[in-house]
């Protein structure tokens, strides 16, 4: 087998609602051969991996996947159950996992769910590898794989701390994306995202965490707020740290003056000869170094969240029981079997390290590693309590006393902490404080609350998400979704100026850039996840409308999590052949998922008047029930919509001169498309597009008047560039457009249906679209054309030079040999040899593949732009006596 490539769908997408990896395998040799065609080899694979046996599959049973091994099953779908099960090893079991035929023979995709994104990567190939070794009967280190996939997991997963306050914004249904390798993280979008890394949030002062980092001014602030600190002093030598000693007395703790995580900190000084030691440990850290006396008592840390108490747990340094048989040696690799306890942070507890200061310690009291300690005899390893070093944490939230409940209160609001860590010294914190606080820590590690080794764990996330989140502040902004085969840049635009004109500053995403508060901050074709990604992280938007195009749905899943409103403007011949995709029903699937992600009473809106987008709210996967469903037609004739409407829904259509909103007996005007610059020239696509917005706006919540607003200021240069723009040229005119499939042909063709002289065109269709498609777009071009130039784009998109330009001209010769067709190379050329022929009164109809270029070259020979056929000024020409239509086989 091989591995073509492994790809991230990080939102829904059409496999899945949650994020999946797409492995591309080619089965090669194995194309077409089973599993039972191998003897021994499912007793070797579920001996090597026994948790295969409870897998499902599809037959939807315990035991369902072990069935069809033995029947026999495909290669792909082994490797697939393979990386499932042993993800689940890891302690990570994943829910979902499916393999589909792609559209190569011998190429499938294997589709998983995944907790932990870079480990799963590793998983599959493993997979891969794991399957071929037993069919060639060599062995496979099983534990090597997994241990290489949880070190994988161990860097590059979240830390505890960010994990449980994302774990927190998910139960409450907040967006989160995770911005970079480390752990910073979006949650909510636009105007009311918030950042956080750890337990910091954007809302933590700088000038508060660099306080809680200088331990000295820290004691400072808190002794001049009338909070209970050890006495000490920050020393630059060995000599200032003795003479400290013996001012304090033993015993004294020594610690950096900006350390973390228990980090340098030696407790229990008492003689000179640990002191130097001592010293030494904390310059590793920094380069000044705290010496202050050791309070007597229990170690405690108290999470203080927007000023409140929300958690405290009583820290006990790393330690072990005895038995009377077992080492001290052996009683550590006893603990940390425990697999609560990993390296590092990522599990509730860390391993127990076996350093110079355990070996020191265990010195102290007159033991060793080898050690035999009797049985319950605890052994105390390390002097330090922190989870860091290997200690534990027993929650006791709900022992504290009131006083120091506002002892702890008061330093984080002295120190000026959104969050934050207080350490205390007392003999217990039930009764009144005895002791003092130690530390005050920014970004305070949460894992000992969410999951402590005793008591009762507490929600500590949820504290935060509440506090960047209060009852009343919205995490989300308005977001529209818009797909479609045709028309979707132009609805999506018109969308967009209405909302900017009801005073949205919104952010946009269409083929021609991203847009915030109508600035283009990206050019290019930004229609994909990312795109709307970028959108939703932009602190200024307010409103978000997302053109969301087939390829990026397909490739990389949505950029969202859920839209309030899913417009769908039609779904017709167009990209098949590409990624699999073979026929429009391919298409709808794709396209449907838009619908799938309106949240449970959004508004769904659809074209009553094209089957195909009509029909997806007949889907079982889209459940239209728990939706908004709107229908627009441009007559309001289409069966679908007339019993909508009449049953008591929404409709919006076009009625004697206006654009109408309708429900039941209900009509209420919107606008006059008189008032409509985009509606001037009659073409019933225009017609559509103006009520798929109109539809979507109302839903985004702006009103009718603003709706008229919208529509009447809406220029077509200047808010939709490259979609059926005008141009005045001498007596005829050009029409700007983007389109290469048979529906968009046939839309455009209607603008030049009342044109007194003869409508040209200057057409390309994709290299990458099957021959099929590009002979059916011939079709439409001469059915709808008297004159036809073909072009060829410059990105052949793997096509022979001239190969799609023979095609076209081949099927315009065969169906419509009345139609003149000549291939003209690219647009500028054709156009500059065309411009006489429209200076006489033709309309050009040009389709192109890099509109700047055509506007500047329009602009140079003397063309200007017009918003309206209307306002052209052409002489009386004799009536246009229109091309026949032709047929097949004419």
């Amino acid at each position: 087998m091989r591995i073509g490539g492994i790809r991230t769908l990080d939102g829904p997408n059409v496999y899945h609602h949650r994020p999946v990896l797409v492995m591309e395998l080619h089965l090669e040799e194995l194309d077409g051969r089973e599993s039972r065609e191998f003897p021994g080899f499912d007793d070797v694979l579920l001996a090597l991996l026994p948790g295969l046996k409870r897998h499902h599959c599809g037959l939807g049973r315990e035991g369902g996947f072990l069935e069809r091994l033995r029947t026999g099953t495909y290669f792909g779908h082994v490797v697939e159950h393979v990386a499932i099960e042993m993800a689940s090893m890891l302690g990570s079991p994943v829910t979902f996992g499916k393999t589909r035929r792609a559209h190569e023979p011998g190429l499938y995709h294997v589709i998983v769910r995944f907790r932990s994104e870079r480990a799963m990567r590793r998983l599959l190939r493993g997979a891969v590898e794991l399957v071929e070794a037993l069919l060639r009967g060599e062995p496979f280190d099983l534990r090597a794989l997994l241990a290489e996939a949880e070190e994988v997991a161990r860097h590059t997963d979240l830390g505890p701390s960010t994990a449980a306050i994302v774990r927190a914004a998910e139960r409450r249904g907040i967006p989160w994306r995770r911005l970079t390798d480390g752990s910073l993280v979006q949650l909510g979008y636009g105007r009311n995202r918030r950042l956080i890394q750890a337990a910091l949030t954007d809302q933590t002062s700088h000038v508060a965490v660099e306080v809680a980092s200088d331990k000295a001014l820290t004691k400072l602030l808190l002794r001049e707020a009338g909070v209970p600190v050890p006495e000490g002093c920050v020393v630059d030598d060995i000599d200032g740290a003795l003479e400290a000693l013996l001012d304090l007395g033993g015993p004294v703790v020594v610690k950096p003056l900006d350390g973390n995580q228990g980090k340098g900190i030696t407790v229990g000084v008492e003689q000179p000869v640990r002191l130097l030691g001592a010293y030494q440990l904390a310059r590793r850290y920094s380069d000044r170094v705290i010496v202050e006396r050791q309070l007597l008592g229990k170690d405690y840390r108290v999470l203080v969240i927007g000023g409140k108490v929300v958690a405290a747990c009583e820290r006990r340094p790393p330690q072990v029981a005895g038995d009377g048989a077992s080492t001290v040696r052996e009683l550590i690799e006893a603990v940390n079997r425990d697999p609560s306890r990993g390296e590092g942070h990522e599990r509730p507890l860390t391993r127990i390290a076996v350093d110079d200061e355990l070996v020191e310690r265990l010195g102290e009291v007159g033991m060793s590693l080898d050690y035999v300690p009797a049985p319950g005899q605890t052994v105390v390893l390390k002097r330090a309590a922190n989870l860091s070093v290997g200690g534990t944490a027993v929650d006791v939230t709900d022992r504290m006393h009131p006083e120091v409940r506002r002892v702890c209160e008061r330093a984080a609001l002295v120190v000026g902490l959104d969050v934050c860590g207080v350490d205390l010294v007392t003999s217990d914190i039930a009764a009144p404080l005895d002791g003092g606080v130690v530390e005050v820590n920014a970004s305070p590690g949460l894992r000992m609350h969410v999951s402590p080794s005793e008591g009762t764990a507490r929600d500590v996330g949820e504290a935060i998400v509440a506090q960047l989140f209060p009852p009343g502040v919205e995490a989300r902004v308005p977001v529209c979704s818009v797909t479609g085969t045709n028309g979707k840049t132009t609805v999506t635009r018109l969308i967009g100026h209405v909302l900017g004109v009801a005073g949205e500053h919104v952010g946009m995403t269409t083929t021609d850039g991203v847009y915030s508060g109508g600035v283009l901050v990206r050019p290019g074709d930004n229609t994909g996840p990312a795109s709307a990604r970028a959108v939703l992280s932009d602190p200024l938007v307010s409103a978000a409308v997302l053109e969301t195009a087939r390829g990026g749905i397909l490739r990389r899943g949505l950029g969202y999590d859920w839209s309030d409103v899913g417009v769908i403007t039609n779904v017709t011949l167009d990209h098949v052949g590409q990624d699999g995709i073979e026929d429009v029903e391919d298409l709808v699937w794709i396209k449907s998922l838009v619908a799938e992600r309106v949240r449970d009473g959004g508004t769904l809106v659809l074209n009553a008047d094209d089957p195909e987008s009509a029909g997806i709210a007949d889907l079982d996967r889209v459940d239209a029930a728990r939706l908004r469903v709107v229908y627009f037609s441009s007559d309001g004739d289409a069966e679908r919509y007339r019993r909508h409407v009449a049953a008591g829904g929404l409709g919006y259509s076009v009625r004697v001169g206006l654009v109408v909103e309708e429900r039941g007996a209900e009509r209420r005007p919107v606008a006059r498309l008189a008032d409509v610059p985009m509606l001037a020239s009659g073409a019933r696509f225009q017609v559509e597009n103006c009520l798929a917005a109109v539809a979507a706006a109302v839903a985004m919540g702006c009103d009718h008047a603003t709706v008229a607003r919208g529509l009447a200021t809406f220029d077509s240069g200047a808010h939709n560039p490259g979609r059926a723009n005008l141009y005045a040229m001498g007596a005829g005119c050009v029409v700007v457009d983007y389109g290469h499939n048979p529906a968009a042909f046939r839309a455009s063709a209607e603008l030049g249906a009342g044109w007194p002289g003869p409508v040209a065109a200057v057409i390309a269709v994709p290299g990458d679209r099957r021959d099929d498609v590009v002979q059916e777009a011939a079709l439409a071009a001469a059915a709808s054309f008297d004159r036809l130039y073909v072009r060829e784009d410059r990105d052949l998109r793997g096509r022979a030079p001239g190969a799609v330009a023979q095609l076209i001209l081949a099927e315009v010769a065969k169906v419509a040999p009345q139609v003149p067709c000549e291939f003209v190379g690219e647009a500028l050329p054709a156009l500059q040899r065309l411009a006489p022929e429209v200076s006489a009164g033709t309309m050009l109809v040009l389709y192109y593949e890099h509109f700047d270029e055509v506007h500047a070259a329009l602009l140079a020979l003397g063309a200007r732009p017009v918003p309206s056929l209307g306002s052209l000024e052409r002489a009386t020409r004799p009536e246009r006596v229109p091309a026949e239509s032709p047929t097949a086989g004419s």
